[in-house]
């Protein structure tokens, strides 16, 4: 699938409004399991980034050129359309202009921007500000007007609900809107009362963003559907399904002093050559060997 015509799914997709569910990718392999599973889209997540190639916690640590190698990776792994989680820009609206150009240069076919000040935090945690509004609107208008492709998309995310309560970041999102952001993200609304009433209030596509663990109340996808948002975020579900997996198959073999092919434990040799897509090398070898 080329850009212009995953940009344009991508676009269509969401605006149906029918609660697409699209989980978070780490890097190139997490991607690669992510479309081998059936999913329409991936996303990118600047956490899971952080927590899996740094070690750290999600505080603002990763920049521009992280985000770009790894949207890179994942666009030459799969060719889902992949939205990309660019944090605040990674500076001012003259810094969006450059993040936007080289993410969508790099693969990506939406990116997301949040009004946070520096650093930001996770969604979820405690501490986190925003900046003033005229400068996140800035941003948005440097986005729209750097993206050479119209269908590539601008999501704008507000952290407002925990410093400045729920109607306060409704009217954030609403301003993005005007600003040009084709896609709305009120972060870590808190009860079911704001879930059900962000899609009534702003008139753009919405994403809910449901951390496990996090502070929005976890719905089924079908129920988030009906009350109209369009994509339901998951965007660290691989990522802690993960570290599951390496804690119990490490633990096991601490324990245990082996480990063989379990498939309670390890994905089968097998399994991994084909997710690496190894038989296509194969093929290669047999054809340029002389």
């Amino acid at each position: 699938m080329d850009s212009k015509t995953r940009r344009k799914f991508l676009r269509d997709r969401v605006n149906q409004r029918n609660g697409l569910i699209v989980p978070g990718a780490f890097n190139a392999m997490s991607a690669r399991m992510i479309a081998d599973l059936g999913y329409e889209v991936a996303y990118l997540s600047g956490a899971g980034l952080t927590n899996m190639y740094y070690a750290a916690p999600d505080l603002g640590i990763i920049g521009l050129r992280d985000v770009a190698e790894c949207t890179t990776r994942i666009r030459e792994a799969v060719d889902l359309p992949l939205i990309v989680d660019g944090d605040t820009g990674f500076g001012n609206a003259v810094n969006v202009y450059h993040t936007v150009r080289t993410l969508e240069h790099a693969g990506a076919d939406a990116i997301q921007l949040e009004d946070q000040t520096f650093p930001k935090r996770c969604g979820h945690f405690a501490g986190k500000d925003v900046a003033p509004l005229p400068e996140m609107l800035s941003k948005i208008r440097a986005a729209v007007d750097a993206r050479q492709d119209e269908n590539f998309l601008i999501i704008a995310r507000t952290d407002a609900r925990a410093t400045l309560g729920f109607e306060a970041a409704i009217d954030r999102a609403r301003q993005c809107a005007e600003a040009g952001a084709d896609i709305l993200f009120v972060e870590a609304t808190e009860s079911l009362e704001e879930v059900r009433q962000v899609p009534k209030l702003l008139d753009r596509p919405q994403i809910i963003n449901l951390v496990i663990g996090g502070k929005t109340p976890a719905l089924d996808a079908s129920e988030l559907a009906q009350m109209g948002y369009g994509i339901v975020l998951y965007a660290n579900a691989a990522l802690q399904g993960a570290m599951l997996g390496m804690q119990r198959a490490l633990g096991a073999l601490k324990r245990d002093g082996r480990l063989d092919e379990d498939p309670d434990l390890v994905a089968p040799f097998r399994e991994r050559q084909r997710l690496v897509n190894k038989p296509l090398f194969d093929e290669l070898e047999k054809r340029y060997t002389v």
